[in-house]
């Protein structure tokens, strides 16, 4: 059973950046998917980015398109999500979600349902 760990969250002021990072305790690659949701205080839990391990093909939530770039570095086993000019309401707990596709299928899932292994999160704070 995979285990996946998140790192890297903090306090910064707004326009600050902040990078997170995603180790998995085993090889990321192939029909992986990494997907990177933020749970702000008293809300849901939403999707920020994704890859896909086999082809590198990252997938960002409009909200933060052109500030967050997600890159993997399978050597380590270890995704990292970039976050630049970060907001206020960037802010919130980040969660690393792992799942391996079936071979019949093309494209990440974005419902949290259907990652199986996650992290217990790291704090992302955005002071004004």
């Amino acid at each position: 059973q995979a285990h996946v760990a998140e790192s890297g969250g903090g306090s910064v002021q707004a326009g600050g950046s902040l990078r997170l990072s995603c180790a998995a305790s085993e090889y990321i690659g192939g029909l992986h998917c990494m997907r990177w949701f933020r749970q702000a205080s008293g809300k849901g839990r939403e999707g920020v980015a994704t890859i896909f391990a086999g082809s590198g093909h990252t997938y960002y939530a409009d909200s933060v398109k052109g500030r967050f770039y997600l890159s993997l570095d399978s050597a380590k086993n270890t995704a990292y999500l970039k976050m630049n000019s970060l907001k206020p309401e960037d802010a919130g707990m980040y969660y690393c979600a792992l799942r391996a596709l079936q071979p019949t299928e093309t494209m990440c899932p974005q419902s949290q349902s259907e990652y199986t292994y996650w992290g217990q999160g790291t704090q992302v704070t955005v002071s004004s």
